[in-house]
């Protein structure tokens, strides 16, 4: 496959994931989110606000809203990420007023909406996040923010972003019961999404300092079958040049591991690391994950 037949490949396969992630993510915002007055926070939640206090379709209102902010995203951030998100902006937009006229609403157990609405939102961006994209809103706000504000991380500008949105509408609709489903709804997307984008790939990072490095390295590598990586270090107080030892496992091999070492050096120090992502022999190529 030549480089240009593969990049048109990429784009049909970002496409794809676009559309998919966007049908779920409207699905969660139309027949879960928006008829039971719950927040997911960022501009989807201001939306939501509008609707509640006029007839503004909740669509039309994040399209509109992210209209200065992609323009922003143009001049800071790049066309490739600008033109990603866009896409997604508009999808998004158009299909949440679509299925809002065909799709009836859910009005069960409030527990159910916010679980139910968290799933297809945490899978829809998941998909999404998974080929690069956004779905604007306060992703964007965050990192124009964080533009000017770089010591603050951009994780907790987005989480104060998306709390005073709950907050807002929570005050708005006159029910604290909202912000608390919302944090529910909130809390299950996220972990949905980060499972989706990680699981398969998640592991442990093991640094070990020991004085038998030689002999820990050999057993991992006989019994449990994982690489060893030496660092050259030296110690802080001691000022002794030494060796750690770096090695990637699973989470489900960090026991046996840390029993291994510990019977050859009761005194060996390991620091336990948890990734979001470990690629690589042993674990899922990038070419399998592309």
């Amino acid at each position: 496959m030549n480089r240009e037949t593969g990049k048109y490949k990429r784009m049909l396969i970002d496409g794809l994931f676009y559309l998919g992630g966007s049908v779920l993510y409207s699905l969660s915002v139309a027949t879960f989110i928006a008829p039971n007055k719950i927040s997911p926070g960022g501009v989807t939640g201001v939306a939501t606000l509008i609707n509640h206090i006029s007839p503004f379709p909740v669509g039309t209102a994040i399209l509109v809203i992210n209209i200065p902010l992609l323009i922003g995203a143009w001049k800071r951030m790049g066309v490739d990420f600008t033109v990603r998100t866009s896409i997604v902006t508009v999808l998004v937009s158009v299909l949440i007023d679509v299925f809002s006229l065909f799709v009836p609403p859910f009005h069960g157990d409030i527990m159910l909406v916010a679980v139910f609405g968290g799933v297809f939102s945490g899978l829809g961006l998941g998909l999404i996040y998974m080929r690069g994209g956004t779905t604007g809103g306060s992703e964007i706000v965050a990192l124009l923010v964080g533009i000017k504000t770089p010591h603050i991380p951009i994780g907790r500008l987005l989480l104060l972003v998306d709390a005073a949105v709950v907050a807002v509408t929570a005050a708005a609709f006159k029910n604290i019961e909202s912000a608390l489903y919302a944090l529910i709804l909130i809390y299950v997307s996220t972990a949905l999404m980060d499972t989706l984008i990680y699981g398969r790939n998640k592991g442990k990072m093991l640094l070990i300092v020991t004085e038998h490095e030689d002999e820990v390295s050999k057993q991992v590598i006989q019994k449990i079958g994982r690489g060893v990586t030496k660092l050259n270090a030296s110690g802080g107080y001691s000022g002794v040049d030494k060796q750690v030892l770096f090695c990637a496992v699973r989470p489900s091999e960090v026991y046996v591991l840390k029993m291994l070492v510990y019977d050859i050096d009761p005194h060996a120090f390991i620091v336990v690391v948890t990734t979001d992502e470990v690629l690589g022999e042993g674990f899922i190529l990038f070419s399998s994950k592309r």
